[in-house]
Formats: C-alpha cells, sequence, structure tokens
C-alpha cells in the first residue's frame, strides 16, 4: 500500500489493518477476565464489576481518547510518540523528556508483550486430555526463536495472510461471545457503569489490583498509532467498529460463563478456553497461537519503526537498517531484532507463567499512555483548539491514567521492576546518545570552504600527484551552503593531499515529514567544487550514491558541468567517472578532561557506537567505494603543569 492511496477505506485496506493493528488488543481477551478473577472466589459483584470496566475502558482509553483524538495527532499520515515530537520540537523543545521516556516505555513492553501472549495461547494446551502437565516454557521460547528468525526475510511474505487469520481469530471471539450470552442474556447489565463504580468502592477487593488487570485490555492502543502510517486513519476507524464489537462480545461471554461458576474458585481454568466446546478446542488453541504470533509481529514491526524514526532524531546511535521488501514501513534492524529476542526469552524464564508476567505489563503502556496524553495536549494547543475543551478531555484522560498508574505501580514487586528497569535501560541510551552527540559536535569547528578554493583548485590540476578519484564526495554535518567541518579541509589538504576532477560535499537534512525528497546545489567553483545539500523525509532511505549519480547526471545535462575535459576519447560518454567517498569520522581523544557525568555520557555513547551500523551502509554507500578516516577530537584538553624538562 502506497502512502498516496492509504486513507481510502478499501476491502484490502480494512483486512491489511486488521493484520497489522489490531494484533495486540485483539488478543487480550486470552488473559484479561482471569487476570481480574485472579485469586478470588467468583461472585456477581466482581464479574459484572469487571466487565462494566473493561467495557468503559476500551470505550473511553481506546475509542475516545486514541481512535478519536490521538489518530488525528498524525504528522503527515505518520503516528506515533516520535512522530509527534517531530512535528511539536520546534515550538516545545522541552516535550523531549516526555518524548524520550514515552519511546523508551513503549519499546520496554516490546520485550513483555510477544511472551504473555503467546504463553497464555499455548498454556491452553493443559486443557486437551493427556496434556494436563505440559512444561510449555520450551514451546514458547521455540516459537519466539522462529518468530525473531524470520524478521531478517522480511515480513510481507507472511504479512498477505495476517489479515484473513485476524479475521477469522475476531469472528471466532465474536460467535463464541454470542453462544455463551444466549445462554445468560442478564449478564448485558454489565453496560451499566454503576458496577463498576460499586466494585471500585467495595472494601472486600483491592482497588489497585483490579484496575491493573483490567487496564490489559486497552495495551494494545499505543501500538496502534505507532503502525498508523502503515494502514492510515480511516481504515483503522472503520475496522475499529468491527473489533471493538467482537471484544466485548467475547468478554461479555467470558462473564456469562463466569457467572455460572459463582462460588467457585477459577483455579486453572480459563474463561477464554471455558468457551469453547471439547471437539473444538485444539482448532481453538491453533487459532489462538497463530493470532498472538501475529501480535507479537506487529509489535516487533511498531518496534523496528519506532527505533528508526528515533534513529534520525539522534536518540539512537547510527544501527544498520535493513530494507527486507519494497513494501512501504517494511524495514529491518538486527541489532534491536537481537536485542528483543534476548529479551523475551529472559521474561519467560524469568516469569515461567503467564499469570506471573501480567504484574510486569501494564506499567510501562502506562506510563508512555500518559507522555502521548502530555504531548496530545501540546498537539491540540498547537492546532487552535478550544483552551476549555483542553482542559476538560485532557483532565479527564491525566485522572484515568494517573489511577491506572498508581494501580500498576502497586504490582511494581511482583513484576512491574522488570519493564521499568528495561524501560530504564532505553532512557539512558537515548539520553546517552543525544547528548554525546551534542558534546562532539560543540567542539568541531568549522571552516568557510571559500577560503580554500584556490588551494583545493591548484591540488586538482597538480599533475604530479596520482589522481584519487574522479569525484572525491565527503559528507558534512555542517547546513550552511559553503561551510564543511574543519577534518574534512585537513583530510583534503594535509593528511593525505587528495588529487580529483571535482570535489563534492554533500549534507543531509532529515525534514518533519515522512518522504520529503528535494535537494540543492551550491556551486563554490564551476567544474570543480560543489556542496550538495538533500532534505530527506523521516522515513526515507538514505541511498546517497544513487541519488548523488543522479544530481550530476542532471547537471551534465543541462551544461552546468563538463565532464569532456577529464576524460580521453576511448571513454563512453555517458560514463560520470569513478566515484570515492570518504567518511570522516571523529572520535573523542583519549586527552579529554571531562566533568564526570560528561565523561560518564561519552563513555556510554562510545560504547554504543559498537553496535552501531558501518557508516556506509547508513549513508547507502558500496563498500568498495568508500575510504575512513579517524579524527581525534579534543573537547577539554588535558593540562600538563608538572613536566619539567632536565639537561
Amino acid at each position: 500500500m502506497g502512502h498516496t492511496n492509504i486513507n481510502k477505506v478499501t476491502g484490502a485496506g480494512l483486512l491489511i489493518t486488521l493484520g497489522i493493528i489490531f494484533g495486540d488488543i485483539g488478543t487480550s481477551p486470552l488473559y484479561v477476565m482471569s487476570a481480574i478473577i485472579g485469586k478470588s472466589v467468583i461472585t456477581r459483584e466482581l464479574v459484572l464489576g469487571g466487565l462494566s470496566l473493561v467495557f468503559w475502558t476500551l470505550t473511553l482509553q481506546t475509542t475516545v481518547k486514541y481512535i478519536l483524538l490521538v489518530l488525528q495527532a498524525d504528522n503527515k499520515g505518520e503516528g506515533g510518540i516520535f512522530s509527534l515530537y517531530n512535528l511539536l520540537k520546534r515550538r516545545y523543545p522541552h516535550l523531549i523528556i516526555g518524548t524520550v521516556v514515552g519511546g523508551a516505555m513503549l519499546l520496554a513492553d516490546g520485550i513483555i508483550t510477544p511472551p504473555l501472549s503467546v504463553s497464555s495461547a499455548i498454556e491452553g494446551l493443559r486443557l486437551i486430555d493427556g496434556f494436563q502437565d505440559i512444561n510449555t516454557v520450551p514451546i514458547v521460547i521455540f516459537i519466539l526463536v522462529i518468530l525473531f528468525l524470520i524478521q531478517r526475510a522480511g515480513t510481507s511474505f507472511v504479512g498477505k495472510s495476517f489479515g484473513p487469520i485476524m479475521l477469522i481469530w475476531f469472528s471466532m471471539l465474536a460467535v463464541l461471545g454470542v453462544v455463551s450470552i444466549a445462554k445468560n442474556p442478564g449478564i448485558v447489565i454489565a453496560l451499566n457503569p454503576m458496577h463498576a463504580i460499586d466494585l471500585l468502592l467495595n472494601d472486600q477487593y483491592n482497588f489497585f489490583l483490579i484496575l491493573g488487570a483490567v487496564f490489559l485490555c486497552t495495551t494494545g492502543a499505543e501500538a496502534l498509532y505507532s503502525d498508523m502510517g502503515h494502514c492510515g486513519r480511516s481504515n483503522i476507524r472503520t475496522s475499529w467498529v468491527f473489533v471493538k464489537l467482537a471484544l466485548v462480545l467475547n468478554y461479555f461471554g467470558q462473564g456469562a460463563w463466569l457467572l455460572s461458576q459463582e462460588g467457585k474458585l477459577l483455579g486453572d481454568h480459563r474463561p477464554f478456553y471455558a468457551l469453547m466446546p471439547d471437539w473444538f478446542l485444539p482448532v481453538g488453541i491453533g487459532i489462538a497461537a497463530i493470532a498472538t504470533i501475529i501480535a507479537s509481529q506487529a509489535l516487533i514491526t511498531g518496534a523496528f519503526t519506532l527505533v528508526s524514526e528515533a534513529i534520525r532524531l539522534h536518540f539512537f546511535p547510527r544501527f544498520t537498517v535493513k530494507y527486507p521488501t519494497d513494501v512501504k514501513g517494511q524495514i529491518y534492524i538486527p541489532f534491536i531484532n537481537s536485542l528483543l529476542l534476548a529479551g523475551c526469552i529472559s521474561v519467560v524464564l524469568i516469569f515461567q507463567e503467564s499469570h506471573n508476567m501480567e504484574a510486569a505489563y501494564g506499567l510501562a503502556i502506562t506510563i508512555d499512555m500518559l507522555m502521548t496524553s502530555i504531548l496530545l495536549t501540546y498537539f491540540m494547543k498547537f492546532k487552535r483548539y478550544n483552551i476549555i475543551l483542553i482542559s476538560i478531555i485532557m483532565t479527564a484522560f491525566f485522572a484515568i491514567e494517573g489511577t491506572f498508574l498508581i494501580a500498576n505501580l502497586s504490582k511494581f514487586a511482583q513484576g512491574g521492576f522488570f519493564t521499568f528497569l528495561v524501560g530504564a535501560l532505553y532512557v539512558i541510551i537515548m539520553y546517552s546518545s543525544l547528548r554525546g552527540g551534542k558534546i562532539k559536535n560543540g567542539v568541531i569547528k568549522k571552516e568557510d570552504i571559500r577560503t580554500y578554493a584556490y588551494k583545493i583548485r591548484s591540488l586538482s590540476r597538480d599533475t604530479t600527484l596520482p589522481k584519487y578519484a574522479t569525484h572525491l564526495i565527503y559528507m558534512s554535518k555542517v547546513k550552511e551552503s559553503n561551510m564543511v567541518e574543519s577534518p574534512i579541509v585537513y583530510s583534503i589538504l594535509h593528511k593525505r593531499p587528495k588529487r580529483a576532477d571535482f570535489y563534492w560535499f554533500v549534507n543531509i537534512e532529515v525534514t518533519d515529514e515522512p518522504y520529503t525528497m528535494e535537494y540543492k546545489v551550491n556551486t563554490i567553483e564551476k567544474n570543480d567544487i560543489y556542496k550538495v545539500q538533500f532534505r530527506l523525509g523521516f522515513r526515507v532511505q538514505q541511498k546517497i550514491s544513487l541519488y548523488l549519480k543522479n544530481v550530476i547526471a542532471d547537471m551534465v545535462q543541462n551544461k552546468e558541468i563538463d565532464l569532456d575535459p577529464h576524460y580521453h576519447a576511448f571513454v563512453d560518454k555517458n560514463s560520470l567517472g569513478d566515484f570515492r567517498f570518504v567518511l570522516v569520522e571523529e572520535e573523542m581523544s583519549q586527552e579529554n578532561d571531562l566533568p564526570i557525568m560528561e565523561h560518564t555520557i561519552m563513555k556510554i555513547y562510545n560504547a554504543m557506537k559498537l553496535f552501531a551500523g558501518k557508516p556506509e551502509k547508513w549513508f547507502g554507500l558500496d563498500g568498495s567505494m568508500v575510504s575512513q578516516e579517524l579524527v581525534p577530537v579534543v573537547v577539554n584538553p588535558k593540562s600538563v603543569s608538572n613536566l619539567k624538562r632536565i639537561r
């Protein structure tokens, strides 16, 4: 689906949306009701109150906040907390704190959701005769390993089947729910919000434990927003009508069955599987397992999208980003894939059972939702919504999410600490990456290339030196059209004088829009020295050698540049000559004397660069045409005062 027709509601669009967007929220009926009942005796009040809370949470948090409000806050069709920040950063730079925390927490959630969803489905095997005591841990780990291994191939080959499978899944949820409700139609009184209020005010039950469990029904809403760019707002809103109906019917079906068990303990029973007749159980477990794999896939895709945006905003080092297929949004980040797999396996080994993972789940997402709410408030202000309306709406959401946050904090010791630690680790990485880059770039001096134009031109004409390349290209971080970093000038004229016919200085500006593809050329010295600035959207793959060749070919055609004097008669007229990219990589010198905090940040920054991709991969360059040079950077030189000369 190209981004041009993405907002048209089509049958295919709705099917793809079901497969990509609603996996996470769509598999929550597997564990939400059993988490609400927990170890309590099943009572009418608990069942009706729990159902009422689930219905109104889905309505207020998912439908009103995310489907109606947050999906409005898009950046040229792209969603997610980083896209939203990109839109607001010029006017409200302080929002960077909320963005880093929110993004880190969503990534932390990415290592809890796959194990929880897959474990919940596979534990259904224990309901089949002969499998009562099966250890599900090896099966869950095996499924997760396979899931992460197929990422490198790109998900389009499985993506086409995701939609139809999720259609079967949601239809199954609805049918099982309707059959169960038919046996006890009185369950629909749970729609009355008074049941929710009565349950929360009842001293018999732990207010926070119940709310923490209820929150699990809306956890996929944030991932839904992050993946908006894949399917478009209209397709998400239209398909949500069907998805919500299927979810509500299934929850109420589970409630109807729970009422028939009044006075008993839940034990090993799972209300979700209890709706299935015995003959259907193996099929139902199979469909559930596939649906949870798809839900995990949606989260992994979302994590890749999130990290690739974070890299362009300098929140992460430049990890290698691969594009396995031509499908829009199809990216693969090997380092993040390995990190997520290691995290998921750790979760399975630490918590073993899905009901233990439920405690770890929720805390990270509540924090992320609160951060999105903060950014949404500024977005509404930015779009000049009525200030009274903003205040009323956002006060309501902050109250709901604040309550959920306190509820999830009560599960901190049982497992919430784990996601919190993972989120904190991401925050440290993102802060160090951003701050470290600023410290390093702050000390690199800039030079006006025009003052060196005569020397460079003389070097170009000096036939006593061997020719280094026809086109010598340097990547420059400096935006000004006549300026470059001083290490680049040093590399051309001093380190090892590099004779070339043409010198190109290329700067890339990543724009706030997703798909910009523009460039401008500044001629510093005709037929000799040029500075090219590419303006590329934050979702555009950088293929700089290809783009630059197009620029030069256009300039030759427009007679702005003349290649003829540099070639002998036997060279093909269409040949542009050979290209050599020199990547000057600044490295923090050992001679620095930094304050302890900045020293620590630079240590983390340098350590992370070990995991980053090679610069040529990032710029889309062929390794055979790239040379790399390291230049030491001194921020604050160590003083040597006690060195004495002796005779």
